[in-house]
């Protein structure tokens, strides 16, 4: 379980790097105006939404595996 969850922490920001490269490149690299690079313009919306889907299948394995009884909280103790 643990592997898993470091798995999808690691999907989390690798999706954010792959956002910021996308967002700092910009979409106006040919100044001759080419729009062979058009599709291009929404992968930082796309990377951001892969970030979105990971975050809820990590938050639904997560919360699947203490309804299972696969994991169990280990918090401090409620004090009275």
């Amino acid at each position: 379980m643990k592997y898993l969850v470091i798995l999808a922490f690691v999907a989390i920001i690798g999706s954010f790097a792959a956002a910021l490269i996308f967002m700092m490149r910009g979409g106006n690299s040919d100044p001759a105006g080419d729009t062979a690079e058009a599709p291009r313009k929404n992968h930082m919306a796309r990377a951001l939404a892969f970030r979105v889907g990971f975050s809820i299948l990590l938050f639904l394995v997560v919360l699947l595996s203490y309804w299972m009884g696969w994991i169990q909280p280990t918090g401090l103790p409620m004090r009275p």
